[in-house]
């Protein structure tokens, strides 16, 4: 059966959240799709043909990213994002799908198991982010400075779209006009800059090592070998502290494993899901 995709909107706690949506059939597992930092939808584009031939997908543009909302009342701590996607989720007659985090998305992944771990069967992890510390107070006060939109969009800019590419993809060849031109596009407009100020300030840091042990639901993590935003050694540990976890392990694989090894990464997923749909 063919999956039919459609682009929505919809209002949460005054901000608006962008989603596209693809139903396979009603009686699929739904997976949740939640990308990384400085990234969107567009990041599970050559992941999402495998995953909808046999399940429904919502991916999710998290403000302040992408399409979805810069508002400046919003509060954009992990803890409330994971609560508007659940509340997200709810209003589309969700009750109870598979959570797949890539890098940021992984850390939101966690948060919303956390608050109800009911909701979801089990969680994907694609190179999650795990163990970051609160920011710092010196740049959350300068978070406050009117003009501090300004100096994030300086610092963004110092390296560009395709020097942050080749920190992220493992094999450069990949790096075409496409997927330059795909990340670049949200931040053309200076809104974003706006939300990402608000979204530095509200920052509070990873989940502990406290509060992961206490993460009971089914969880694959998958990690490219040659990650050089968030190392292997993070995912180890992060396999330590998840006590129902599984770790893979991709070869000549980087950070951007969506865009880099789709079919590989499918592969895992799908056996996983299979797995723990059956022993549900």
């Amino acid at each position: 059966m063919t999956a039919v995709m459609s682009g929505q909107r919809m209002n949460i706690e005054g901000n608006e959240f962008y989603y596209e949506e693809f139903h396979h059939s009603n009686t699929a597992p739904t997976l949740v799709l939640l990308h990384g930092f400085l990234s969107s939808t567009f990041s599970y584009r050559r992941l999402i043909p495998y995953l909808t031939a046999s399940y429904n997908v919502i991916s999710i543009d998290l403000p302040p990213f992408g399409q979805s909302g810069k508002e400046q009342r919003f509060m954009y701590s992990y803890e409330n994002l994971a609560k508007t996607v659940i509340s997200l989720l709810e209003r589309l007659g969700i009750r109870y799908s598979v959570l797949v985090g890539h890098s940021m998305g992984g850390q939101i992944a966690l948060h919303m198991i956390r608050q109800q771990p009911e909701l979801f069967g089990s969680c994907i992890l694609l190179c999650s982010s795990g163990y970051a510390p609160k920011v710092n107070q010196g740049i959350i006060l300068s978070s406050y400075i009117p003009f501090f939109h300004i100096y994030v969009k300086r610092w963004l800019a110092k390296t560009g779209i395709e020097k942050n590419l080749q920190n992220v993809v493992h094999n450069h060849d990949l790096i075409d006009q496409e997927m330059v031109d795909g990340y670049l596009q949200p931040f053309l407009k200076d809104d974003i800059f706006r939300g990402l100020a608000r979204f530095i300030r509200h920052h509070k840091g990873d989940l502990s090592e406290a509060a992961l042990k206490k993460i009971k639901t089914p969880c694959l993590l998958i990690w490219g070998e040659h990650d050089k935003v968030v190392p292997l050694q993070t995912g180890k540990r992060l396999h330590e502290d998840l006590p129902n976890s599984k770790l893979i392990v991709i070869e000549d694989t980087g950070h951007l494993l969506p865009e880099e090894k789709p079919k590989e990464v499918f592969g895992y997923m799908h056996q996983f899901l299979q797995e723990t749909i059956k022993n549900s």
